[in-house]
């Protein structure tokens, strides 16, 4: 018979799974919690182990904070109610302060991360010129400079999430028109266009550096994707994530920077141009028009900063 919550789990890396195993067991027969409380932990650990897993990360020690603050802002994405990632977040900070104190893991990157209080939690959003520092960071001629210079560009002008940039096929992409194809939650195809800055950095990707990895496949037909490792085959979000929080390194920012930031600015710029949040709301894939409603959060919260600094009488 299967343990409490323990059949709720995906396939997982088998140090995550063992210690959220041995976290749901502790439940069990130290807290004396009810099955049904024992399945909802589960299914939040589990959400939150398959998200780690696919960021490459497979034991609990290499987990920072980072790693859970980039989780909460995914939570955003899911169109989970607010008190449902609230849930998550208490969950993970109570999984990672147990596995400190059993030495699971030598550290509780959780600790300082607070859940949600009322409503939304506001993105952080960079400016259009921390934007344009980033994408300086790849101008050059190396291949890695390029593919990083297609890939932020793309982020950027279409507000896609890691997995949907990774999964563009080469025939998802029309350089002529400017229009992308992505698949997001369940498979749903959505149409994004791009401008003319992503355009010129695709193309010198797709007619320069991608033919020659394209070649280096194992398989006699090379892989379909549009962005491709050294070895030929699809770029993973673990070194999509990578390029960009290299480039924000190298851009010399101060707070750390993922793919969902980029993501976050893309909104955020938009609404603040003046596009509809019915049209953000399509563009982003969004199912519910109160996700997308962040956003109109952070533009009046810039609004605030303007006039708070513009105005000769709001100090």
């Amino acid at each position: 018979m299967a343990r409490h919550g323990a059949e709720l789990l995906p396939e997982l890396p088998q140090s995550l799974a063992r210690a959220i195993e041995t976290y749901l067991n502790s439940l069990r027969f130290e807290r004396g919690l009810s099955r049904n409380s024992i399945d909802a932990y589960a299914r939040d650990l589990a959400r939150y182990g398959t998200w780690l897993s696919a960021e490459g990360i497979g034991h609990l020690g290499e987990v920072e904070r980072s790693h859970v603050e980039a989780f909460a802002l995914h939570l955003l994405d899911e169109d989970l109610a607010p008190r449902t990632r609230a849930r998550a977040l208490v969950a993970l900070r109570r999984f990672h302060s147990f596995a400190l104190g059993e030495g699971l893991s030598g550290s509780d990157p959780a600790s300082e991360v607070s859940p949600p209080q009322e409503g939304l939690r506001l993105p952080k959003a960079l400016s259009l010129a921390d934007i344009e520092s980033m994408l300086a960071t790849t101008a050059g001629e190396e291949p890695t400079q390029i593919r990083a210079a297609a890939l932020l560009e793309l982020l950027y002008a279409s507000g896609a999430r890691i997995s949907e940039a990774v999964g563009v096929d080469l025939d998802d992409v029309d350089l002529d028109t400017g229009l992308v194809r992505l698949y997001g939650k369940g498979g749903k195809e959505r149409i994004v266009p791009f401008g003319s800055h992503a355009s010129a950095a695709l193309g010198a990707w797709v007619s320069r550096v991608r033919p020659a990895m394209a070649a280096k496949a194992r398989s006699s037909s090379p892989a379909g994707a549009l962005f491709l490792n050294a070895r030929g085959t699809r770029l993973s979000r673990q070194t999509a994530w990578q390029i960009v929080k290299d480039a924000g390194e190298l851009a010399g920012l101060e707070a750390e920077v993922s793919p969902h930031t980029f993501r976050h600015s893309f909104a955020t710029h938009l609404l603040e141009g003046g596009a509809d949040i019915r049209v953000v709301q399509e563009l982003l894939g969004h199912a519910s028009v109160t996700t997308t409603q962040i956003y109109t959060k952070v533009s009046e919260e810039t609004l605030r900063e303007v006039y708070a600094t513009s105005h000769p009488r709001a100090r």
